[in-house]
């Protein structure tokens, strides 16, 4: 005769500790990789400011000591175009109050996800900060 009870299964109890457990490593892995996104974000953000301002600063160097007073450069001094905020898309130049150019001086900023202090703030007010970005990173004219 077949007994149905043959003890080699698993008990429900057993099921769902290994249940909780696998949604414990997933929200885990899951916040990681988030974290680690934001932190790419801010660093292309932080290296096409750089960029910028390197452009800026050629762009001086080439026009007697001017710099451009509609923060856009040419090609000749931004082969690749104006850089644009790796999540949204956005020319650092096009949103409201992140930037300001002169020919005597320029101020270019990009919010950043992954921090929570100001670095280069060099307008002195940059309005608000959109949900989900922590801080503001910042390049101004160097001469």
């Amino acid at each position: 005769m077949i007994s149905l009870r043959s003890g080699r299964g698993f008990t429900l109890m057993e099921l769902l500790i290994v249940i909780a457990v696998i949604g414990i490593l997933v929200s885990i892995a899951t916040f990681a990789y988030t974290t680690a996104q934001k932190k790419t974000r801010d660093s292309r953000r932080q290296s096409d400011l750089k960029a910028l301002q390197s452009g800026f600063e050629q762009y001086y160097a080439d026009t007697a000591n001017l710099y451009p007073a509609t923060c856009s450069l040419s090609a000749t001094y931004m082969p690749n175009g104006m850089p644009k905020d790796p999540k949204t898309g956005t020319a650092y130049t096009d949103t409201a109050d992140w930037y300001s150019c002169s020919p005597s001086a320029y101020c270019v900023c990009a919010a950043l996800e992954g921090v929570t202090n100001t670095t280069g703030d060099c307008t002195g007010d940059q309005g608000s900060l959109p949900a989900g970005y922590t801080g503001f990173y910042c390049v101004k004219n160097l001469q």
